[in-house]
């Protein structure tokens, strides 16, 4: 297979917002066997001035483009899945960073194996999926990880991390941290059961079943719920530009949701730990953005946690409309929302 390499490489087709921006030098990783020789071209183009650590591309799928990126690029395209694991009901999955997750999902199904089924149809990438903590409907990935494997870019290190290294929280890792920048995982565990402990209780899954006649769910009738639920509310990157939720739905303590629940009569919010988490795009369509568009940059008319490219918005433009969402929040309600996605070329929000 081999290093490809790629100079001034366009990336409107590898990010889901479809925004249009070149990288100085694209590198795509096919084989383990080609670790080395990306390490070495990685040191020498930071040794004729180029310092800043790689950029890791796996699905596009969390990310916004707000200028040309000027480090390099590389893009996850490892492959493989297998059972690593067979306890009998437990059964640990091992799967290449560079596979699409929804695919992972529907494959541990077809093998009788239970625990993703909600986490069903969300876009990226496996070594995407634990640097953000993908949840959905009551479950994240943390609930099912056992362990990952990655290399460190700078020196061609290997090394293994566990639950407690990954250090999880709601949508987040360690490996979002600055200190983490330039080590690429390359490949992901995950533990499921042959026993399915379902979770039906979180948004519109029971409803979506009973709407279908369905009294005994599988697992694979629950992702199959989930995956029509998202479809509803949430656009198709392939038909319109976008990242999915853009910002995190806020934790805050429960003093402060009570009082603010009693300030914002109908403000949606649950508990999350010890925390109460509040709904951002209650907050977002309150302040009048829902449906809006600047340019080609959007707030999705359905989903008003979804910010969409129009066609040919610039990152900028998205990042600018983005600031405006924030600051409005921030103003009205007292929270400053935080962006889900990773921005590139411009400073995070």
């Amino acid at each position: 297979m081999g290093l490809v390499r790629q100079a001034d490489a366009p990336l409107r087709g590898l990010n889901t917002f479809g925004i249009d921006a070149r990288a100085r030098l694209l590198w795509r990783l096919e084989s383990l066997d080609d670790l080395p020789q990306l390490c070495e071209v990685l040191r020498d183009d930071a040794g004729k001035g180029h310092p800043q650590p790689p950029l890791i591309l796996g699905g596009g799928s969390n990310l916004l483009i707000a200028d040309d990126p000027q480090q390099p690029i590389v893009q996850m395209a490892l492959r493989g899945l297998r059972i690593a694991q067979d306890d009998g009901n437990t059964v640990i999955v091992e799967a290449a960073a560079g596979e699409a997750w929804d695919p992972l999902v529907r494959w541990t199904l077809s093998q009788g194996l239970a625990g993703l089924e909600n986490l069903a149809l969300i876009p990226g990438t496996v070594g995407a999926a634990p640097i953000q903590n993908i949840g959905a409907y009551g479950v994240e990935l943390r609930n099912h990880f056992e362990s990952l494997d990655t290399v460190n870019l700078e020196d061609g290190t290997f090394r293994s991390f566990d639950a407690t290294d990954c250090a999880f929280g709601y949508r987040d890792s360690v490996f979002k941290r600055a200190d983490a920048a330039g080590r690429l995982v390359t490949a992901v565990r995950l533990r499921l059961s042959r026993v399915a402990d379902l979770k039906l209780d979180y948004g519109e899954i029971r409803t979506e079943l009973a709407e279908s006649h369905i009294t005994a769910p599988t697992p694979t009738d629950v992702a199959d719920a989930v995956s029509r639920i998202r479809r509803r509310k949430l656009p198709d990157p392939a038909v319109i530009g976008n990242a999915g939720s853009f910002f995190k739905n806020p934790q805050i303590d429960a003093g402060q949701a009570t009082a603010l629940a009693a300030r914002e009569p109908g403000l949606p919010c649950w508990p999350s730990g010890d925390q109460v988490k509040v709904s951002a795009a209650w907050m977002i369509e309150r302040c009048g953005f829902k449906g809006m568009r600047v340019g080609d940059a959007g707030v999705h008319a359905r989903h008003a946690l979804v910010l969409v490219n129009h066609g040919h918005a610039r990152g900028n433009e998205i990042l600018a409309l983005a600031s405006r969402i924030r600051d409005a929040v921030a103003t009205r309600f007292g929270i400053r929302l935080e962006a889900e996605p990773m921005v590139v070329g411009a400073p995070q929000l």
